[in-house]
């Protein structure tokens, strides 16, 4: 069975917050076809955008969404990346499309900053968390509900994964290949990639 990943995009999204997840995901995806050519890959990739699909990535690149809020098919992997989100967490229609899609999801994860808008979401009260660790103090502030911890890449909590900041998404999402396929096609992924896979959580 093929799982569809959906990454966010906005303005001012951290480039390697989206593109990392982007580029493990799809590259398990090769890595397992060139292993099984007759089967369903893993994984199918697609970038979502509020309205307009062209997005400003933080440094001024330039990104084309793959589909939009209105277009998009059923998501089971979802990934929120960082950036600057504040003007992500003052848009109801963002909050509410989080909100009403992760649950539906195998598993939602974020990177970074990404994390206040599943915060914002309500989807992290009485959850344990990361982020970024020069956004702990503000997400512990924000959202007093939320368990933040610190000196880890990534929390697992069941349905919902957090994760520190930009190359932590990488190492996260390889570790989000193991758990929804297996070690084997993670590791073979990192060697792809050339990627020194750092496996457990911890810093």
């Amino acid at each position: 069975m093929t799982l569809t990943v959906g990454i966010y995009l906005f303005d001012e999204v951290e480039v390697l917050d989206f593109a990392g997840p982007f580029e493990v995901f799809s590259t398990a995806s090769r890595v397992y076809s060139l292993l099984h050519p007759d089967a369903a890959k893993p994984f199918q990739v697609m970038t979502i955008a509020l309205g307009s699909p062209f997005i400003t990535a933080r440094g001024g690149l330039q990104v084309r969404a793959s589909h939009t809020f209105d277009n998009h098919q059923p998501i089971d992997v979802l990934v929120i990346p960082g950036g600057v989100v504040s003007a992500q967490l003052e848009i109801p229609t963002v909050i509410n499309w989080i909100a009403r899609n992760a649950p539906r999801t195998t598993l939602t994860a974020s990177v970074c900053t990404g994390a206040f808008l599943l915060a914002k979401a309500g989807l992290l009260d009485d959850q344990t968390v990361t982020t970024h660790w020069e956004d702990i103090p503000d997400l512990r502030a924000m959202f007093p509900k939320v368990s933040v911890v610190e000196n880890t890449r990534w929390v697992d909590a069941g349905h919902i994964v957090t994760s520190g900041g930009i190359s932590a998404g990488i190492d996260m999402s390889l570790y989000l290949v193991a758990r929804l396929t297996d070690h084997a096609l993670a590791a073979r992924t990192a060697h792809q990639m050339e990627f020194d896979w750092r496996y457990a959580p911890s810093i």
